[in-house]
């Protein structure tokens, strides 16, 4: 099977799409680099299964180009993009051997008996399902399925694989392991690889590249550290993360000087946008939020949940002003709900919005 040789890139320009009066994908433009891991997330109806199914040609373009390998595809059938989809239904001939199933566009592409026995027996190998090419779907696990179903991708030998929720049928634990698999496949193969999910985790941990939609617009583009430390607004900073980053209402005075809750916090940083007076958002991760013990300074809470798992505690409080908080706690007493806490976060770990949502310490 030839490998890729990373130059199969994807570029979207201006891609628009109208299903009728109603415009869902708005003058999209990105650039993705052959050989790059990317997903698109975002909450359900943002456009992110559009936008993949117009890539592999399943849904027309109403305006805008689209290139494959430097070539643009715009109105090119499916089968003349280069491309290999796997769907969130394993899509397998229930009536068929997991060989035939491999082997069948290839059949139907007239493919020659040698050729095919290498494709089908390669892809095989990569998947580990060599010893399942005699059973039929019906004998296989969900895991086993969504397997053959990436193995017939495979054996086309595509420049972009396209994956449209593919383990979002699967139990949480095999989910993990198919997470690895696919990483792992990626690694392999070298393929440019465009990935459809609304699961955080599986974008955090499979992307070389994230691109964050809602609304059929990109909010942020970027990795994942970069989406998850340096949001651009409330929306990706509340959308990336887990438990939910913090975000409270306070008051700017001015300088650094900010009001939460009743308490002076420090921001060692320019606000570079805004007005002193105005309403500031003010995002705390819960991992970057310190328990006191004793004491009464920082932001004082009172405990409503405290959620043990183990190795981590997380705190759900409310704040003197009725906000809700959640603080992760590492070590510690165990809190119970009523009790009173009080709780720090550096002002360098704090991320700082202005009204209209919008970074005011990134610009």
């Amino acid at each position: 099977m030839r490998q890729s040789t990373g130059s199969a890139g994807v570029v979207l320009t201006d891609v628009r799409k109208n299903f009728g009066a109603i415009e869902v994908i708005h003058g999209i433009d990105l650039d993705i680099t052959g050989g790059e891991f990317v997903v698109f997330v975002g909450p359900s109806g943002c456009g992110k299964s559009t936008l993949l199914r117009m890539i592999a040609g399943l849904e027309e373009v109403t305006d805008g180009e689209i290139a494959i390998k430097g070539r643009d595809v715009t109105d090119l059938d499916p089968s003349e993009r280069g491309i290999a989809m796997v769907f969130q239904s394993y899509a397998l001939y229930p009536h068929m051997t997991v060989r035939d199933n491999l082997a069948f566009g290839l059949k139907m592409a007239h493919a020659g008996a040698e050729e095919i026995a290498t494709r089908v027996g390669r892809a095989s190998e990569i998947l580990k399902i060599a010893h399942l090419m005699d059973r039929r779907p019906g004998q296989l696990s969900g895991g086993q399925r969504q397997r053959v179903a990436i193995g017939r991708a495979i054996v086309r030998e595509p420049d972009v694989f396209l994956f449209d929720e593919p383990l979002s049928n699967l139990d949480a634990e095999l989910r993990v392991s198919m997470r690895v698999e696919i990483a792992k496949l990626h690694k392999e193969l070298g393929n440019t690889m465009i990935y459809v999910t609304h699961d955080q985790t599986e974008a955090m941990t499979l992307a070389d590249k994230i691109v964050i939609l809602r609304d059929g617009r990109i909010e942020q583009s970027g990795t994942p550290r970069d989406v998850y430390e340096n949001p651009v607004n409330t929306f990706v900073a509340g959308f990336i993360g887990s438990p939910r980053i913090n975000l409270l209402q306070g008051e700017w005075l001015g300088g650094g000087q900010i009001t939460l809750a009743g308490t002076s916090l420090d921001a060692p940083i320019a606000l570079t946008r805004g007005k002193p007076g105005g309403t500031i958002t003010v995002g705390m991760r819960p991992e970057h939020v310190t328990v006191l013990q004793g004491g009464d300074s920082g932001l004082k809470a009172t405990v409503d949940f405290s959620e043990y798992l183990g190795g981590t505690r997380y705190l759900y409080c409310s704040l003197a002003d009725g906000q809700p908080f959640v603080a992760e706690q590492r070590e510690g007493p165990d809190y119970k709900g009523g009790e009173t806490v009080w709780l720090s976060v550096p002002g360098e770990k704090c991320r700082y919005f202005g009204e209209d949502g919008l970074r005011l310490d990134r610009l």
